[in-house]
């Protein structure tokens, strides 16, 4: 496994890593939950990812069973929640980036993860309707009584993580330290070109989400969408969008020609898709999820899979997918 720093921050983080979205709850429960964390943790992960939102808390509440299962010892491990969207509730103070909902996130989170602290704690999505002030106070806040180790923000605008930024140095408060993007072969702009400054200007570190395009980048759907796929869970019909109309015809033409790049090397779709997202020097790490122990195996493999990638190789790939960016 290769360890990168979190940013300018101290912390080590695993290149790649384990999240819990869509699958803890909706497909695994403790058994098969714990079967992935352990082969994980096996192959050197050391970051698990979270979030209230994730099946309604229940997928925090999957996880902490299985850490309490383990009996790893606490400082071999870094585990992450996310605050905004709420675990179900419908109540104005039961969501968003108030103070309140900040500070009563975070102590719901740990009773349900079994914990005493969180790593990282993510803003996982922006709120029109609170101050950036009040939530960077919020989190300064919870890391001073030791709640929180790192906070950080999950799909926030540029502009929006340089206010954050701004508020902590006029008030001598804690910053945020990373960011959790969506980014992939197929979602590029944001994390490459609007982000770009932040890098350099902050130190922001990244723990980038859907490496895989929800699966489209393993090639499991290039003959359909198999029963036991997430594409064919209740309530997830949207993700069924990637695939439908003139973009996913696109997308599906790129996966055809990723998968001759793939076969070439004598790897998978889904270790070549998550080598080049390793690739990228400002990917702290990548969050990988699976089902199965194969699954997190095969994607272990993506490490060795790196250095196959030179430069003649890497702009191949930019031409396959440049139709396909958004």
């Amino acid at each position: 496994m290769e360890y990168r720093n979190l940013g300018r921050s101290g912390l080590k983080v695993s290149a790649l890593s384990y999240g819990a979205w869509v699958t803890f709850d909706t497909q695994l429960q403790v058994d098969a939950a714990k079967d992935c964390m352990v082969a994980a943790y096996d192959a050197g992960v050391n970051f698990f990812d979270n979030a209230e939102a994730y099946a309604a808390g229940n997928a925090e509440v999957i996880m902490g069973e299985v850490l309490q299962q383990n009996g790893w010892r606490r400082d071999s491990y870094i585990v992450s929640s996310k605050v905004f969207f709420g675990c179900g509730q419908r109540g104005p103070t039961q969501k968003g980036l108030s103070r309140k909902h900040v500070v009563e996130a975070c102590h719901q989170a740990l009773e349900r993860l079994q914990l005493d602290y969180l790593d990282l704690y993510f803003c996982h999505r922006p709120d029109p309707d609170t101050p950036i002030e009040e939530t960077v106070w919020a989190m300064h806040g919870l890391i001073l009584q030791g709640k929180v180790l790192y906070w950080g923000t999950s799909e926030w605008s540029a502009q929006q993580i340089t206010q954050a930024h701004q508020v902590a140095r006029q008030y001598h408060l804690i910053p945020p330290v990373m960011e959790q993007p969506h980014y992939n072969l197929f979602h590029r702009k944001r994390f490459e070109k609007e982000y770009a400054p932040l890098y350099k200007e902050y130190g922001l570190g990244t723990t980038i989400w859907s490496p895989l395009a929800s699966g489209v980048l393993t090639g499991k759907y290039r003959n359909g969408i198999p029963s036991d796929s997430r594409l064919a869970l209740p309530g997830y019909e949207w993700l069924k969008e990637a695939l439908s109309g003139e973009k996913g015809k696109k997308r599906m033409a790129a996966v055809e020609g990723l998968a001759e790049v793939a076969d070439g090397l004598g790897i998978s779709l889904a270790e070549l898709s998550l080598a080049w997202c390793l690739k990228n020097p400002n990917v702290s790490t990548v969050i990988t999820g699976a089902t199965k122990v194969s699954q997190v195996q095969q994607n272990m493999k993506a490490l060795d899979a790196v250095e196959k990638l030179d430069d003649a190789l890497m702009e191949r790939i930019d031409q396959i997918v440049t139709d396909v960016e958004v």
